[in-house]
């Protein structure tokens, strides 16, 4: 039996798992990883943190599953993406990686739109805060000796590509999130480099999602046991991997991942570029097919947030807390999750979060639920977002570790009146898609069936659909306060 395995760079950890012939999960493992917030609005990783993780993660599965890890056929890479990693000629690390949540180049966004005839038409979106191509002219300005060290410039799970394999390479789709490429023709745009300062020397080799790009170096596969010359496939962004992981795989398919963001993921067969209302167009994994996003930017995060406000030390404990308080969503106060500024709709990252409604009633519980609740509503607003391009939304499947409360699901469900189906796989999404793209890229089927059984539908609750949208007018007056 050849397994496939699906290795997930998440923020704030990693997710490795093992999938057999029937797309079932049979062994997987998981690791940590720090985050560094070093000024207002900025955020970080080391690179190196990302490559512990991951082989902490290979690691252990050889050491519980030796002979599943023997079984392995080919390798998919998932992960965080929009991530810009600077490496110099000896693949050195030359600064902490910037990452997706990090809103230090607003300045940048307009100047770069400004350089480039019809920027959204080539890439799929304007300039947005986060992405790579504004941070990397920020670096230009604000630390040109490392862009001018630079011999590498690699998205986060093609640092550990390069770790893994020794090659340097990247796939169209997780590549046409970074504003550098031309998106419908799957290139580098050397006017898109230039308007940020680099070259193409210094950009990755690009491939298929599914084609297999390099394989893995002998010492490691003979460290976790694996067979030499194991493949490892293009893979995608955590993103278009996660819609694969959901089966998001044909046109008006759609996913909403809970994670640390929140992303709503639309598949679509037409290159439509958004220009405006922080939403973007990219490559999807599969392809001929578009995908269509909107993503708030505090999710998880924000759970994470009021856990840590709260004194709690285990998130999921405390959410599983608050189900059992069965608190009405009338009583609890009004969340927005705007911790980290926000991208779809509003595309600011100046803004911040709020409570409002606290009263002497208000527990620590109400404070937890309502974060759940803004987050619930601002993915109701990329939903609307979505819809006001004249896409089509036939279903939608939620994936991410946030997809195992009930309780979050129901509420996004009910913010966004639609029906949310929910799988056995929704937390390993996107290592489950990476996955699913290496047994497409050793001639198995990308869907092998299996993976799909679990906790069926979630329905809008009419009575907490009522009590949502009665906050929404205090929801967005906190807009007009910033």
């Amino acid at each position: 039996m050849t397994l496939v395995l699906g290795i997930d760079l998440g923020t704030s950890g990693v997710k490795s798992v093992l999938v057999d012939e029937h797309d079932a999960v049979v062994a997987e493992a998981s690791a940590p990883i720090p985050l560094s917030l070093p000024q207002p609005f900025w955020s970080e990783q080391d690179p190196r943190d990302w490559w512990a993780a991951v082989a902490a993660t290979l690691d252990a599965l050889h050491a519980a599953a030796p002979r599943r890890m023997a079984a392995v056929g080919a390798i998919g890479l998932s992960g965080q993406m929009l991530g810009v990693t600077c490496l110099d000629a000896s693949d050195q690390v030359l600064r902490p990686a910037i990452l997706w949540n990090d809103g230090r180049a607003r300045a940048e966004c307009a100047e770069i739109e400004a350089a480039v005839p019809d920027f959204a038409g080539l890439v799929g979106c304007r300039a947005m805060v986060g992405f790579p191509a504004p941070k990397l002219l920020w670096l230009a300005r604000h630390e040109p000796e490392v862009l001018a060290k630079a011999r590498r410039i690699l998205l986060p799970k093609d640092y550990v590509r390069l770790r893994l394999t020794g090659v340097a390479a990247s796939d169209h789709a997780d590549a046409s999130a970074t504003l550098l490429m031309d998106t419908c023709a799957a290139a580098w745009s050397p006017a898109l480099l230039a308007a940020c300062g680099v070259s193409a020397e210094q950009m990755p080799a690009l491939t298929a999602s599914h084609e297999i790009s390099s394989a893995v170096l002998p010492e490691l596969a003979a460290r976790w046991g694996m067979a030499a010359g194991t493949p490892v496939v293009g893979g995608a962004g955590d993103n278009m991997c996660g819609g694969v992981g959901a089966g998001i795989v044909a046109p008006g398919a759609a996913s909403i991942s809970l994670g640390t963001s929140g992303v709503y993921f639309l598949a679509n067969d037409t290159f439509l570029p958004a220009r405006g209302q922080g939403m973007h167009t990219h490559r999807h994994a599969i392809d001929g097919l578009f995908a269509q996003n909107g993503c708030i930017l505090s999710a998880g995060a924000a759970l994470g947030w009021v856990a840590r406000l709260v004194g709690a030390t285990d998130a999921p404990a405390l959410v599983r807390e608050v189900e059992a308080a069965a608190l009405p969503v009338r009583e609890t106060p009004v969340f927005t999750p705007y911790l980290a500024g926000e991208r779809t709709p509003h595309d600011d990252a100046g803004l911040t979060g709020s409570f409002s409604g606290l009263t002497t009633a208000t527990t620590h519980l109400h404070l937890v639920q309502a974060v759940l609740e803004g987050v619930a509503m601002a993915l109701a607003d990329c939903h609307n977002a979505l819809l006001s391009t004249g896409a089509t939304v036939e279903r939608i499947s939620l994936v991410g570790g946030g997809a195992n409360s009930r309780l979050w699901a129901t509420l996004v469900a009910s913010a966004t009146g639609m029906p949310l189906s929910r799988s056995q796989s929704a937390a390993v999404g996107p290592a489950l898609g990476a996955a699913r793209l290496a047994r497409l890229g050793i001639g198995g089927p990308l869907l092998a069936g299996g993976a799909g059984n679990g906790d069926g539908v979630i329905m809008p609750d009419p009575a907490m659909a009522e009590a949502l949208a009665a906050k929404r007018t205090r929801f967005a007056q906190h807009l007009l306060l910033q």
